[in-house]
């Protein structure tokens, strides 16, 4: 039974930066869905990545990539309220669970994150501090959005490419409708 239970964790935490993967969150989101319409609460998703990624690690390599992404987790981790939980999604994009979270609050926190991530340079190591920035997208559950929560990830998605478009380092959402 403790063998399981290890095979499980691994399976579903991202080795590089220890969050949830994104197994973990397309299990997860339908259970918090129907927690939230069971209690008729809000729930809302922040969808971010790191602005130019691809540059670091074709500047720096890929060694250093992979610093930016434990160093962005770490701050997203110690940043989020008890009961939010991040997601690695892929790549250098991240998926934030709100719970109990109107699209108001969504929008702030995820502002924070990108100010929080901007001002405070990521120590790679004693010769080199980098500045990065993060985009996000913010969406909120609707009554018309699937069980699944996959409507919900596309509005988040759409808004993170939104925010890329107009011009990175910034959030893009909406309450949902």
């Amino acid at each position: 039974m403790r063998t399981n239970d290890v095979l499980s964790a691994i399976a579903l935490s991202d080795p590089l930066t220890a969050l949830n993967n994104r197994r973990a969150f397309e299990w997860e989101l339908p259970r918090q869905i129907q927690n939230a319409r069971n209690r008729n609460i809000p729930i809302s998703l922040i969808m971010l990545d790191v602005d130019f990624f691809k540059s670091i690690n074709d500047t720096y390599g890929h060694l250093t990539g992979d610093q930016v992404l434990k160093f962005l987790a770490a701050r997203l981790r110690h940043n989020l309220r008890i009961y939010d939980t991040p997601f690695r999604y892929g790549g250098e994009e991240f998926v934030i669970v709100l719970s109990n979270t109107d699209y108001q609050e969504a929008f702030s926190i995820a502002n924070r994150l990108c100010q929080l991530v901007s001002e405070q340079p990521f120590a790679i190591d004693e010769n080199l501090d980098l500045t990065v920035t993060i985009s996000a997208g913010t969406a909120t559950l609707t009554p018309k959005d699937d069980a699944k929560g996959l409507s919900l990830l596309e509005r988040a998605d759409q808004y993170l490419l939104q925010a890329k478009a107009e011009g990175r380092n910034r959030v893009v959402g909406c309450c949902g409708s």
